[in-house]
């Protein structure tokens, strides 16, 4: 209750209520002895509903920290359990204490009330099994406090944070920078950041990568980067689309007229002729757009070569061609040769990938670059791609959440221009999007943010 008035506003006071069960058989549930902070609306006592902090004390492992549904159900906080956004702050939440070598875990789905917590995560919290046993459906985010453990403030303050934040619970003045320095954490693991090395390391290690995302997100300027920088300008680069066969890949035939005949040579695809060049060194084949080509086709019989554990120090994958190519109808997959790919998440005219080929792949996910825009020093960018990100996290499902905008429609070298792609590209972008009914349930939230982009467009050249 101190927290209220020294790091959160006093007026919160009346936004929850404390329960304080530590006595064994106290709370009248088995001998499990917890504290926590409900819903102001439950009753004084005995079961509850709605989310709630709560911890568990034990005298010889320490303290299991964590946030649970009351076993009354998901009343009153169904807006808080079943909104996209607070299942992506826990696992963010998880994501951020694990990095901190935090032992924690989290359900996929805070709402699923039927889904017990796993046997191999109940085994990483020994001595809590009463707990378990008792709330094992309710618990959807736990963290294991050990006696005197160094990282016990931070995990404390990180569920406080957390909860504060859904309650929506203001800190006080002298707290609203480490506050807001935590969310920008979480974020940070929504919307993690992906570099030329990243990418560079997982393509030593894994040879072949697709990068993913939204568009506008800078996946083919990455493309290009790692191209120019780490493979030292050794690489090509092929697009993809609805028209590429495997001739045009792999190997096929091309017609040539000879005086009043026609004649068929061999011509060896993008991976072959690829294949020629990596023989001077590592080099780097970028497929942008894979996604748009039917890849069962265009691959054949090549994607067999695609298997990184059997590629390089020696190891070999070969396949038999249709066609003879310098009096061998036999293809070596080369040690030097990277493959590079890109898709587009957002393209719904493209089906997924073929287990058989996504298996093959490693993936990188590209998503949004917030600093990116805040860099470029125009408020009005940073302002609005956050209006646009925060309808995105608190309100789209998995596949709408693909479809976030990317940072370069929000680039721009003023103000001026910044307005004028506001107005021609990502104001189109969304409309298309309500349009085609993509978003579900965040349709009404992004409409209401789309009508505010364009009445401050308009009213400020008005002005």
């Amino acid at each position: 209750l101190e927290l209220f008035g020294t790091r959160y506003h006093s007026r919160h006071k009346t936004d929850f209520q404390a329960r304080d069960a530590y006595g064994l058989g106290n709370d009248g549930e088995k001998g499990v002895p917890y504290a926590g902070l409900i819903h102001p609306e439950n009753p004084t006592s005995g079961p509850y509903g709605g989310t709630s902090l709560v911890w568990f004390p034990s005298r010889e492992h320490g303290t299991l920290i964590g946030l649970g549904v009351g076993t009354r159900g998901l009343a009153p906080d169904e807006n808080i359990l079943s909104r996209p956004g607070h299942r992506r702050r826990i696992a963010a939440l998880r994501q951020y204490l694990s990095s901190i070598g935090v032992e924690v875990w989290s359900k996929q789905d805070p709402a699923a009330l039927t889904q017990e917590i796993p046997k191999t995560i109940q085994d990483r919290f020994p001595g809590f099994e009463n707990v378990f046993k008792r709330y094992g459906k309710e618990m959807y985010c736990n963290a294991f406090i050990p006696v005197g453990g160094k990282n016990a403030p931070k995990i404390i303050q990180s569920f406080f944070d957390l909860y504060a934040y859904e309650r929506g619970w203001k800190p006080m003045k002298n707290h609203e920078t480490d506050f807001s320095q935590f969310h920008s954490e979480l974020r940070n693991f929504i919307f993690p950041a992906v570099d030329a090395e990243d990418v560079f390391r997982l393509l030593m290690n894994r040879r072949f990568v697709i990068l993913q995302g939204p568009p506008g997100t800078g996946k083919t300027r990455l493309a290009n980067e790692i191209t120019k920088k780490l493979f030292k300008g050794k690489g090509t680069t092929v697009q993809f689309h609805p028209a590429v066969t495997y001739e045009d890949f792999i190997i096929g035939l091309s017609p040539e007229p000879s005086g009043s005949s026609l004649k068929f040579n061999v011509k060896k695809g993008w991976l072959l002729q690829a294949s020629e060049e990596s023989k001077q060194g590592p080099y780097l084949l970028t497929i942008d757009e894979v996604n748009r080509a039917d890849l069962g086709k265009v691959m054949g019989e090549a994607v067999y070569l695609f298997e990184p554990g059997e590629i390089g120090e020696g190891k070999r994958r070969e396949i038999r061609l249709p066609h003879s190519s310098e009096g061998s109808a036999t293809f070596i997959y080369p040690d030097h040769l990277y493959v590079l790919a890109t898709m587009n998440t957002a393209d719904r005219s493209t089906s997924g990938l073929d287990l058989a080929i996504r298996r093959r792949f490693s993936f990188l996910s590209i998503l949004p670059d917030r600093e990116v825009i805040k860099a470029q020093g125009i408020p009005l960018a940073t302002e609005t791609f956050d209006q646009i990100a925060d309808v995105f996290v608190e309100y789209a499902n998995d596949d709408s959440f693909d479809l976030i905008p990317g940072h370069a429609y929000f680039l721009a070298k003023d103000e001026d221009e910044l307005k004028s792609r506001f107005k021609h590209e990502l104001i189109p972008l969304l409309d298309e999007y309500l349009k085609q009914g993509l978003l579900g349930s965040a349709a009404s939230e992004l409409f209401a943010v789309r009508d505010l982009i364009f009445d401050r467009i308009h009213g400020n050249a008005k002005n």
